[in-house]
């Protein structure tokens, strides 16, 4: 299953072209965190879409959401995508994403307000960040523009979701992987920020590998091996 998630949509119209551009690709589950008001003009734009505006979902929060919906993926949206010292906004293209993306379970994808986008805060939260490249002169695209253009390159490969007979690893491999890194590096005695950083690192690594569950039960079982050495 998949999620188009829109962070905090500020005008009504925008929500209702995101509809619009969903049903060309075949989409229909729309998640709304803290929208502005939907008016005329949301269901106007939606044109034949508006069933999706009509079942639509709300949350609070974007970390509620990915709680209570149990994604199994994240993939962030950010149009200031950040070098190798910004390590919340390193990304890959959308052509990388549809091409890497076999994921079996709920994959939210996840675009961010008009003005400011998606936070560091909420980009943490995603196992993988994508951008679009675009010319300097005016880089930062239209929500919907943007939306399109990652729904095209997801739709063009003609994958199936979920993929069969694939043994991706679940949720909670993935997340065991991550405690089990996170328990070295605190016997490492790192220091917080690095820890921090290194983390998130490794998560971005692990989302971006999109690893088998075979993969992440041997990679579990080499850092449990490091973690019981050097206690």
């Amino acid at each position: 299953m998949i999620y188009v998630v829109f962070v905090e949509p500020e005008t009504p119209g925008n929500i209702g072209f995101l509809a619009r551009t969903m049903k060309n690709f075949g989409l229909s589950q729309l998640i709304l965190i803290n929208p502005c008001e939907l008016e005329h003009e949301t269901y106007y734009q939606s044109m034949h879409a508006r069933e999706i505006i009509y079942n639509h979902q709300e949350y609070h929060t974007l970390g509620e959401f990915l709680e209570r919906r149990d994604i199994d993926f994240a993939v962030g949206s950010t149009g200031t995508a950040g070098g190798s010292y910004n390590l919340p906004r390193i990304a890959i293209t959308p052509e990388n994403l549809a091409q890497s993306l076999n994921v079996q379970g709920n994959i939210a994808l996840i675009f961010g307000r008009e003005g400011d986008g998606l936070t560091n805060q909420e980009l943490e939260l995603c196992d993988v960040v994508v951008s679009i490249p675009t010319h300097e002169s005016y880089p930062i695209l239209n929500i919907t523009h943007a939306a399109t253009i990652i729904f095209y390159e997801l739709f063009k490969t003609e994958k199936n979701y979920p993929v069969e007979d694939l043994d991706e690893a679940s949720l909670d491999e993935k997340q065991g992987l991550i405690e089990y890194v996170d328990d070295v590096l605190d016997n490492l005695d790192y220091p917080h920020h690095k820890k921090r950083n290194a983390s998130i690192v490794f998560k971005r690594m692990i989302g971006r590998a999109f690893i088998s569950g075979r993969e992440a039960h041997t990679l579990k079982g080499i850092f449990r091996r490091i973690r019981d050495r050097i206690n």
